[in-house]
């Protein structure tokens, strides 16, 4: 399963750093920090992808009941370190039938988080109505952190937006009325500072949303 590096922002064929350039190049969105192909949800895949990670790498803990991990991706590579990061987990919707939920961790700029929303700009800043209060909030190690209701995506999801260690946050859900789940006051973990009990982490198979926004 392993493929070729993409641009985080569309997906499309990424080149190395070379002779003329010294970061990876797009041809749609010039440098980028390149995401890195996904590999099959297991504890070691996670592993990887903690120990490289300069982002949270954040994870609902403990699960919602009957939730499971269903895929890890990161932008970046051997030289710059993951620049964002998205988790996938796999359960039954709130609502009846299986929902989905993406968790993304990025640096300003990267679009990571964007793609998976559906949007076209890199950052959600331009969608969100911070001057509101927010519709959601988790606890994101261990702090309260609020999140709105990104605008402007397709309706088959419900987004959330917010800032956690000083970085964007964005919680994908599928179908939108999932959406629901946001408002338990999720607890989110940065898996970076998690111990062993991560090897106890129940695995599904890999999410196709994570694969294909």
């Amino acid at each position: 399963m392993r493929g070729e590096p993409s641009c985080p922002k569309c997906g499309g064929r990424v080149r190395a750093p070379g002779l003329f350039a010294d970061a990876w190049q797009c041809d749609v969105h010039g440098t980028v920090h390149p995401l890195q192909p996904v590999v099959p949800p297991s504890v070691e895949a996670l592993s990887v992808a903690v120990h490289r990670s300069h982002v949270p790498v954040w994870m609902p803990w403990p699960l919602p009941v009957g939730w499971l991990f269903t895929g890890v991706a990161c932008a970046g590579d051997d030289r710059s370190g993951g620049r964002a990061t998205a988790v996938a987990c796999s359960g039954p919707g709130p609502l009846g039938g299986s929902g989905e939920l993406i968790l993304v961790a990025e640096e300003l700029g990267i679009g990571l988080g964007a793609r998976y929303a559906g949007l076209s700009g890199p950052d959600p800043g331009p969608h969100m109505d911070v001057a509101g209060p927010p519709q959601a909030k988790v606890h994101a190690a261990g702090r309260p952190t609020p999140l709105w209701h990104v605008r402007d995506t397709p309706a088959d999801r419900a987004v959330f937006a917010g800032e956690a260690r000083g970085l964007w946050l964005w919680a994908v859900v599928w179908p939108e009325q999932s959406g629901l789940l946001m408002y338990d006051e999720l607890v989110l973990t940065d898996l970076r500072d998690a111990g062993a009990e991560v090897e106890l982490l129940p695995c599904g198979a890999l999410s196709p949303r994570i694969l294909a926004p």
